[in-house]
């Protein structure tokens, strides 16, 4: 690059207009007063570099200056120890850089390089910090474009305690089409045993894929095969290898994500996923693939829960899930993946208990129809590590019957359920919110009654249970009554708006604590001072304004996201809101998470509290831009019910 006082120039005052005429192209210039616009154009210094060029402020320092791509091509990648990784972004004409390094005041960890001819509008720091004080669109851009970059910053924060352990890219969020390493192994259906297990010895790998003409796979033949179906059984080597597969395997595309496989791969209890384009294998993806720094396999945790044969034989798993969710957070893995994994090994849990709990009931219970309920986060799948029990029982009455005759069977059952969850590491609800209360354990028509009469009624005890109850899905048993049950829920609360505004009245009582004078309004007495409840300050605003879209528009999910996204699909919420809310939502519950997993290791009560004052800088900057979001999300349902 030439020497800097021969590429940089300024500008004339004649160009001046055509310099605004081109930043009134782009956010967040175009909305700009003319006195702000006038003040940046008035401070800008252009620069050109070639290509090759690295641009800006140089990796490792502080960033003195933002810099907008006038006209040519940027890219971004990140550096550590020194070297520069492969690029990761790439920016055009009209975007910024580097705005969360600007806003923190931290050091640049990215190196930023022109790959065509550009030319770049500089604004030195102080007038950037000027802008950023007296232009509130400048300063919503900045702190906006900061949220929209959480995720990447919050990987890149994440992965720094991998460096020097290798592995590469560890990240759930790439296709799997970028996992596959080699071509798959594979044999005709009527190969013999013996040549697909030397097959396997030669490639050094533990499965074979059995195709058929069209290379369409038709069956799994694994290790654990080989022991169950050729040695054990003393079955002959020249057999052919269909007669011992596994046959229909599971499939994924190409562009499905890792984060799928991994879900089907516990879901199915197996080890390892197809992966079949236009009915063609194109390879195999193992757990290991996935997950090649994990100590605890998610897979092998989920048999292992399957396999318990006694509630004892479960009650050390609770280590296990903390330990496989400390290696995920280390991998960089999303907070709303490690969320839903949990909620998954914790739903494998919960269904082994009851089942060895009915398998050891006084009371053969096979002819009465019921389904157990979660409520609460776990009806949500946002489960953390800090959890406790929310559940229920939704039973059918026999013809003939009563429902307190199926309840009065059900219970003693329900009862040890709780308890069995209880010593697994899954405390008891305070409120008492479990099936083994006769309350939480009803028919259809009853808990159809008892909805319709909180929503007529309404009182704030019925909204205090309706934030609980209306939050349900079936953890084990048939879920036919369930979905009907939500269906009769919807038209009830369709009908009754006065019930929603309700709703919505007593979720703007949990206001976002963010002071005027001070960031963040903290507790003041009590034995918890200056934290801040990240549960219920923090995650609550998002979760309980998501329900009441749910309600009236007969949204069908129960997790946040996918409400506040099913909002966004049927016209109700702006693509660009909802998607800034679920940046903020889930960076809050990443705090939570990091939060949890410190004080597991350190053998301490997992809490919701957390101290500003001992966040670092960009934590707490981005806390309070992820907390004016939870007000900017209460501001939509203060419009929509007039309140």
């Amino acid at each position: 690059m030439s020497d800097d006082n021969d590429n940089r120039k300024p500008r004339a005052d004649a160009e001046d207009d055509t310099v605004q005429a081109f930043l009134r192209q782009y956010a967040p210039f175009d909305e700009m007063s003319e006195e702000h616009l006038a003040y940046l154009t008035e401070r800008l210094q252009e620069r050109r570099y070639g290509v090759g060029d690295q641009v800006g402020p140089q990796d490792g320092k502080p960033a003195q200056s933002l810099c907008i791509i006038r006209s040519g091509r940027v890219t971004g990648a990140r550096v550590e120890e020194g070297r520069r990784l492969v690029a990761d972004s790439e920016m055009f004409a009209g975007e910024c850089f580097p705005v969360g390094e600007l806003l923190s005041g931290r050091s640049l960890r990215r190196a930023f390089e022109a790959v065509e001819q550009t030319v770049c509008l500089e604004l030195p720091r102080k007038d950037f910090q000027h802008l950023l004080r007296d232009s509130d669109p400048f300063h919503a851009f900045c702190t906006r474009r900061l949220s929209h970059t959480l995720d990447r910053l919050l990987e890149e924060a994440d992965k720094a305690g991998l460096k020097g352990l290798g592995g590469g890219d560890t990240s759930l969020d790439i296709q799997l089409g970028e996992r596959l390493r080699r071509e798959p192994v594979s044999c005709a259906p009527d190969s013999s045993i013996r040549d697909a297990l030397q097959a396997m010895a030669d490639a050094h790998v533990g499965s074979m894929v059995v195709v058929d003409q069209a290379g369409s796979p038709v069956g799994v033949f694994t290790l654990n095969d080989l022991l169950r179906r050729v040695a054990l059984p003393e079955t002959r080597l020249d057999q052919a290898i269909r007669t011992v597969m596994s046959t229909k395997p599971v499939t994924l595309r190409s562009t499905a994500f890792a984060f799928e496989a991994a879900m089907v791969m516990a879901q199915n209890r197996i080890h390892h996923v197809c992966v079949v384009d236009e009915g063609r294998l194109r390879g195999v993806i193992s757990e290991r693939d996935l997950f090649s720094l994990q100590r605890v396999g998610l897979v092998t945790l989920t048999r292992t829960i399957k396999r318990a044969g006694t509630v004892d034989a479960l009650v050390p798993l609770q280590a296990d899930i903390h330990a496989l969710v400390g290696q995920m957070i280390d991998q960089g893995i999303k907070v709303s993946q490690i969320m839903q994994m949990i909620t998954l090994l914790n739903d494998h849990i919960c269904e082994r208990v009851i089942e060895l709990c009915l398998q050891d009931n006084d009371d053969d219970l096979a002819d009465v129809n019921f389904c157990w309920l979660a409520f609460g986060s776990e009806g949500r799948r946002e489960q953390t590590l800090k959890t406790d029990q929310d559940n229920g029982i939704l039973f059918d009455v026999p013809e003939g019957g009563s429902a307190d005759q199926i309840r009065h069977r059900l219970l003693p059952m329900a009862d040890r359920i709780n308890q069995a969850l209880d010593r697994c590491g899954y405390p008891l609800c305070t409120g008492n919110i479990m099936a083994g209360n006769p309350e939480c354990c009803l028919s259809r028509e009853e808990w159809e009654q008892r909805f319709r009469r909180w929503i007529e009624q309404g009182t704030p005890e019925h909204l205090l249970k309706a934030a609980i109850f209306f939050d349900f899905r079936v953890i084990y048993g048939p879920d036919e009554d369930a979905e009907a049950m939500r269906r009769t829920l919807f038209e009830y609360t369709r009908r009754n708006s006065r019930f929603r505004q309700q709703m919505a009245a007593n979720a703007l009582k949990n206001r976002p604590p963010l002071g005027i004078i001070r960031d963040f309004v903290t507790r003041s007495h009590g034995e918890q001072r200056n934290v801040i409840d990240l549960k219920i300050n923090g995650v609550t605003p998002f979760v309980d304004a998501a329900r009441i879209f749910s309600l009236a528009h007969g949204l069908p999910a129960t997790n946040t996201v996918d409400r506040l996204r099913q909002g966004a699909e049927a016209g109700a919420l702006s693509d660009g809101d909802v998607e800034a809310w679920v940046i903020a939502y889930h960076y809050i519950q990443v705090l939570r998470t990091r939060q949890h997993q410190k004080q597991g290791l350190a053998g301490e009560e997992l809490t919701n509290h957390v101290a500003p004052n001992q966040l670092n800088e960009l934590d707490r900057k981005i806390l309070k831009e992820a907390f004016r979001e939870a007000r900017k999300l209460q501001s939509k349902l203060t419009s929509d019910y007039q309140l």
